[in-house]
């Protein structure tokens, strides 16, 4: 059975940085790639970033969010990684890893930014 198990949200101050896990079961984790995606109270969900399988040397992002969140895998421990810096109250949504050839969602974890 497929899981994601986003954690690490929280609320910060604008400025302040997150990092975000999702520890991924079910599937061999290595062998693809993945999403990040957020959902803000009254708006669609949007693609954050994504990273690509094995050694994840590719990734690429959103330009709302490049140049200051970076995505990395840990394949040992089967978790994608957000890490998110100079935060801003534009990124307050409920974030959600992804994995796409699966058609897998996280449950979401809050990010709140206080300006």
């Amino acid at each position: 059975q497929v899981q994601l198990a986003e954690s690490g949200g929280g609320l910060v101050q604008s400025g302040g940085s997150l990092r975000l896990s999702c520890e991924v079961a079910g599937f061999t984790f290595s062998n693809y790639a993945m999403n990040w995606f957020r959902q803000a109270p009254g708006r669609e969900r949007e693609w954050v970033g994504s990273i690509t399988s094995g050694g994840g040397e590719n990734t690429a992002y959103a330009d709302s969010v490049k140049g200051r969140f970076t995505i990395s895998r840990d394949n040992a421990k089967s978790t994608m990684y957000l890490e998110m810096n100079d935060l801003k109250p534009e990124d307050t949504a409920v974030y959600y890893c992804n994995a796409p050839r699966q058609k897998a969602w996280g449950q979401g974890t809050q990010v709140t930014v206080s300006s």
